[in-house]
């Protein structure tokens, strides 16, 4: 089991201590992203002046948000990974079936070739008794 970090992050202009088992640097850079947050709604105008419990429930509001379209957005990757998978598969066999058509078109020119061999060589000896037979 991994170990337990602790990091002191700022947020919002106040030192939080964070623990958890991802990296330090993972723990700022969610500290990074709820003050980027708390940066967009300072800038609306209006927001520094609601109530404390008001900004926190539109914060947490937002953040759901983002988490909930970061997770439709991660479903259409995965079923878009899986269809190319599906794809890539019946790709792979319809490679394996155009190969196995090759080997035989193959063998069967192999055997065309010895076919023609030895009819040529009895049409040669069918010319011999013709000129033969002629004289």
């Amino acid at each position: 089991m991994s170990t337990k970090n602790t990091a002191q992050v700022l947020i919002d202009g106040k030192i939080i201590k964070l623990s958890g088992y991802e990296s330090e640097e993972y723990l700022q850079k969610v500290a990074a992203y709820i003050n980027g947050k708390i940066a967009e709604f300072s800038e609306v105008p209006g927001y520094n002046r609601l109530p404390t419990e008001t900004k926190q429930t539109l914060l947490s509001l937002n953040v759901a948000d983002d988490y909930f379209k970061a997770r439709a957005q991660a479903e259409l990757f995965e079923e878009d990974s899986q269809s190319k998978d599906k794809e890539m598969y019946d790709l792979k066999h319809d490679l394996i079936a155009l190969q196995i058509q090759i080997d035989a078109f193959k063998k069967d020119l192999e055997q065309a070739k010895l076919d023609k061999q030895g009819l040529s060589g009895q049409i040669d000896k069918l010319d011999d008794d013709i000129k033969e037979f002629l004289r």
